[in-house]
């Protein structure tokens, strides 16, 4: 009474793709909550988050998050949830679906996600990417499940955050001409391995942002990564650029310390070629934030 499981979900506003490729004759329905994200360092988003575990409905700093069940190398079942797609009655973070019996890895990526951007690619519990998208704020839960009866599995799991941000503060006032800042760092990655938390690669990569600050204000400029390691030193450079990407300010700033779970802010002069104040400067306080000025 060999049956291909067709795998389905009871959420009609999730935009899903769903592989079953597993043979059995009795799938088993699975319920998996994602009740909060665990943030045990510092203020990042929000301060409320600080020490403590957050419902995911009520933290809009995730738009989107990803269900995964893994056995060995088979994807046997895969959905992604937009918290805009939602349908009245429905919960962002509430999962129903069906599995057939055997041994899992689910996988849970929640993220962040801006107007016209897709979501990160999860292809296995250790490989996902943001692939030409810019890398936004990211949480992840791995955990095995074992289903060996007929019983209905109800599971709640827990996000962890592990990217590190960066915020770039400029010191002199924003010009009329400057509308975007790269960032680009010297280490760590858009990939990264949910099950640790690390990046996948360490190469570096470049991020470029359009700031809406007014001329003559202060701008505040963010970035995210992931790091090759919890703590992690790495260069990084600024440059302010044109609306044509021409750079008209670059500064490189060398062993930047970051940390996951943590903010990194650099405050200096971006918007002009002075050498007043040109010398960077770096207090670590890892209860909080790291901040360095230049």
């Amino acid at each position: 009474m060999m049956l291909l499981a067709a795998m389905s979900c009871s959420n009609e506003s999730e935009e899903m793709v769903s592989n079953a490729l597993v043979e059995t004759d009795n799938p088993v329905p699975v319920r998996v909550h994602v009740d909060g994200f665990s943030v045990t360092q510092g203020e990042f988003e929000n301060p409320a988050l600080t020490r403590a575990a957050q419902d995911v409905a009520d933290y809009e700093g995730v738009k989107a998050i990803t269900l995964a069940f893994y056995n060995g190398s088979t994807e046997a079942y895969k959905v992604t949830q937009l918290r805009g797609s939602l349908e009245e009655g429905e919960t962002f973070g509430e999962f129903q679906c069906a599995l057939p019996m055997g041994s899992y890895t689910m996988v849970v990526v929640g993220q962040g996600l801006s107007t016209g951007e897709t979501p990160l690619t999860l292809t296995s519990p250790t490989a996902a990417t943001f692939g030409e998208n810019v890398v936004r704020e990211t949480f992840t839960a791995t955990q095995t499940v074992n289903i060996t009866n007929t019983d209905a599995v109800d599971i709640s799991t827990t996000l962890n955050r592990i990217v590190s941000k960066l915020q770039v503060v400029s010191s002199d006032n924003k010009v009329a001409v400057a509308n975007k800042v790269r960032m680009t760092f010297a280490a760590g990655g858009k990939a990264f391995n949910p099950t640790t938390g690390l990046a996948t690669a360490n190469s570096g990569f470049s991020n470029t942002v359009t700031t809406s600050t007014a001329a003559g204000e202060i701008s505040r400029s963010n970035s995210y990564l992931f790091l090759a390691s919890d703590e992690q030193t790495m260069d990084v450079t600024i440059e302010t650029l044109d609306d044509s990407d021409n750079v008209l300010f670059s500064k490189t700033v060398t062993d930047v310390p970051f940390k996951r779970n943590r903010v990194t802010v650099l405050t200096g002069v971006v918007y002009s070629n002075s050498s007043v104040g040109g010398a960077f400067q770096v207090e670590t306080d890892w209860i909080s934030d790291y901040n360095g000025t230049f």
